[in-house]
Formats: C-alpha cells, sequence, structure tokens
C-alpha cells in the first residue's frame, strides 16, 4: 500500500472528524476473507515506529523498584484472589517479571494472566537484570507495542492517536499492516478490506 494513499485517508478522515475534547485514538480496521475464526487465528505482537500511549505496566518482582508499581514476591500469596486479581489485570496493560522468578510467577499468577494474555513473555515482559534502567526500557517499548488476537474474521486495535502528526500515523498504519498479513494463514489474500476510524467517526476505506 502506497504511503501517498495513507496520508490522504488520514487527512480526510481529521477533516470530516468534529473536535472532542479528548485525544481520540485512531483504529485500524482489517476484515479478513477465506478465514475461519474457529480453526485459524491471528495472534501478532506489533512494535510501532511511534509511541501510542502511556501503557500501565506492573512488575513481579524480588526488589523494589521506583519506575512503576509491583508487588514482591514475598507478597504474591495476597493476590491469588480471583477477585483481586481481576481488578489488578483490568487496571494494567503489561505484567513484567524477571527471568528468574518466572516459575513462581506462571504458578501463582499463570491461569489469570494467561487468559487475560498479559503472561509476561520472552518477547515482550521478561527482564533478564531486574534493575530500574532495564524497566525503562521495557516501558519505553512498551509504548509502541500492540497486541493483536483474534476472534472473529475482523481485526479492530488502535494503531495511532488523533494528536499524532500525519507522517507519524501513516508509519504506524503502514507497519500494523505490514505484520498483520504477514501473521495470516494466505497472508494478502486473506484480507478482504481495510478501513481507518477515529474513535467517535465514521470509518474510511483504505483498501
Amino acid at each position: 500500500m502506497e504511503k501517498i494513499k495513507v496520508l490522504e485517508a488520514i487527512k480526510k478522515l481529521k477533516q470530516e472528524a468534529e473536535e472532542r475534547k479528548f485525544d481520540e485514538s485512531l483504529d485500524l480496521i482489517i476484515n479478513l476473507k477465506s478465514f475461519d475464526a474457529k480453526r485459524e487465528n491471528v495472534n501478532v505482537m506489533i512494535t510501532l515506529p511511534h509511541p501510542i500511549r502511556k501503557p500501565r505496566v506492573f512488575g513481579l518482582f524480588n526488589k523494589r523498584s521506583a519506575v512503576i508499581d509491583f508487588i514482591l514476591k514475598e507478597d504474591f500469596d495476597k493476590y491469588t484472589d480471583k477477585k483481586i486479581m481481576k481488578k489488578l489485570i483490568e487496571s494494567h496493560d503489561f505484567f513484567i517479571s524477571v527471568a528468574n522468578l518466572m516459575p513462581v510467577v506462571a504458578s501463582k499468577f499463570g491461569r489469570f494472566l494467561g487468559q487475560a494474555g498479559k503472561m509476561p513473555s520472552p518477547q515482550l515482559g521478561i527482564l533478564m537484570n531486574e534493575n530500574d534502567d532495564e524497566i525503562k526500557k521495557i516501558v519505553s517499548l512498551m509504548e509502541r507495542i500492540v497486541k493483536v488476537r483474534s476472534k472473529e474474521p475482523s481485526l479492530k486495535f488502535i494503531t495511532a492517536k488523533k494528536s499524532m502528526k500525519d507522517e507519524e500515523i501513516a508509519d504506524n498504519i503502514l507497519q500494523s499492516i505490514h505484520a498483520i498479513t504477514n501473521g495470516l494463514p494466505k497472508r494478502e489474500q486473506n484480507i478482504k478490506s481495510i478501513l481507518i476510524k477515529l474513535t467517535m467517526s465514521k470509518p474510511i476505506k483504505l483498501q
């Protein structure tokens, strides 16, 4: 897809949108074809060129951190109640831990975090060294991360914010399309249409 066409669509989307009192999300919608959502799946982690959020990150650590909220290993047993964990999961986007603590994390929280798709993983969320510099690095990366999992033959996820520069939005859109295409069983043949929309706007077709 040509970047100039994406930029034209972004400009049109912004021109037609009403002014809101908040910074609207810009969502990418990819409708699929020849795709059986019950037998096939999309599970893609996209690293965007430009940050889209200030992520709410929670640590499961051996020692204290001045960077993010956390609980220590010695307090893990206080958080194994289903209601407590549900509230914690809903109020945070990502969970991170340190490699040598992962067996305990998996044992204590695996059934909760795994079901929510927020279990720390080697791709995102497991630190080799438990220090604030490493935590800052991974939090910075999470500002640009989008996880996409298919539940139906239509994928919808945030890829930018309205306040971002058009060039940055286009970069994020193109990277998202590339990542999703590579994650589909039949690549481009699985894509029926691609649209963009703001939180409160009507969608505009890209493809």
